[in-house]
């Protein structure tokens, strides 16, 4: 991988990971486009560590917050009351889904779910689903409403992100719709849902840079991780402020039509459903 290559690969990530459009998607089709390698699934992880440090810049007095309650919590029982203890705990069980399916699936993650016809497939899909959503989600309730079993729901919400197409923001997003929790809050527990799931993965990750036999190149992939944070950082801030007064539906018509054009250019010959062997 370049310097020009990562260069873009990390203004993608940072640019899609927070919409509801699938960052791991469009990584794929911007490589087999642009005729590069699949930057695989070891890339995507490891420049998402970007787009996560940018939540915990956005969010930093919350999260800080919310790990104190729950440290406290730990051992003071009086704690375990304290609203943010309660969402710290949440946090982690809807982390479990995620991280059950991510082990059992790792091999179909980095070869049978990066078929772009896959990709095509579920951005059609669950565009539709997050239009339902936005359409007939109550957005009557916060996360002060949130429950074990709701935290589950947007855990296996999230863990249908593993298939590139489906968008993490994009899946859990329409099941806290779905449960009736407004955009803000579910967009909210969206992002910092996806902070131990990231990190976990992202470090798993870190010993597949440079596998196969081609040697690490650790300076695009930390610039693609860097671009990612800055770039990312500015997305969240504009959709937390988007989504307070506007719907979803631009988001959905992109994934549409992004979906179409897929399957268009793959059944007329102009693009390989699998292009591009996985970069190492």
């Amino acid at each position: 991988m370049g310097w020009f290559e990562a260069l873009v690969l990390g203004l993608v990530q940072g640019l899609t990971e927070f919409l509801p459009i699938s960052s791991s998607a469009h990584l794929r089709i911007v490589a087999a486009l642009a005729g590069w390698d699949d930057p695989g699934a070891a890339f995507t992880a490891v420049t998402q560590i970007g787009t996560e440090l940018a939540v915990i810049l956005y969010f930093g007095k919350k999260i800080g917050r919310i790990l104190q309650a729950w440290f406290f919590s730990l051992s003071k029982p009086e704690w375990r009351r304290d609203p943010d203890a309660r969402l710290g705990w949440l946090i982690i069980v809807g982390s479990l889904p995620i991280v059950v399916l991510g082990l059992l699936l790792q091999d179909e993650i980095d070869s049978a779910f990066r078929d772009l016809r896959i990709t095509a497939t579920v951005l059609i899909v669950f565009g539709l689903i997050l239009l339902l959503a936005d359409r007939i989600g109550k957005q009557e309730r916060t996360l002060d409403d949130l429950t074990v079993p709701h935290g589950l729901g947007f855990g296996f919400a999230q863990a249908l992100a593993l298939i590139p197409g489906v968008s993490r923001s994009g899946g859990t997003t329409s099941a806290g719709l779905l449960l009736g929790y407004t955009r803000a809050e579910a967009a909210e527990y969206s992002f910092l849902l996806a902070l131990p799931a990231v990190f976990g993965s992202g470090v798993y990750k870190l010993k597949d840079i440079g596998s196969g036999g081609v040697p690490a190149q650790w300076g695009p992939t930390i610039l693609a991780t860097l671009v990612a944070f800055g770039v990312g950082y500015l997305v969240i801030a504009w959709l937390m402020a988007y989504i307070k007064k506007r719907s979803f539906v631009p988001f959905v018509v992109y994934r549409l039509v992004l979906g179409v054009l897929l399957f268009v250019l793959i059944f007329t010959g102009a693009l390989d459903p699998n292009a591009g062997p996985v970069s190492s």
